[in-house]
């Protein structure tokens, strides 16, 4: 992704959340440290909460669920064939 030179916070959290699939109630991912580096963290989670929006890490990704749907993370514990058939 090629930004701009003179890209704001504002404009980078934009796009962010402009994004077809963040638009659309869906999951968007991005790396940490351009988190850190264009938004800051705690500016960006802040921003996650006012929307209402749930974030996850790993692998120094943040995956962005742009919905307030609960999130649940999917272990042999939680779901069964059974569970998953029916959602």
């Amino acid at each position: 992704m090629t930004l701009p030179i003179e890209l704001t916070a504002e404009h980078w959290i934009l796009q962010v959340f402009s994004a077809k699939a963040a638009r659309e109630g869906g999951v968007v991912r991005r790396k940490i440290r351009d988190i850190e580096r264009y938004v800051g963290f705690d500016a960006f989670l802040s921003e996650l909460d006012r929307r209402g929006y749930s974030a996850v890490e790993n692998a120094s990704q943040l995956v962005i669920f742009c919905n307030q749907e609960p999130i649940r993370i999917a272990t042999h514990a939680i779901f069964s064939k059974k569970s998953i058939r029916s959602l």
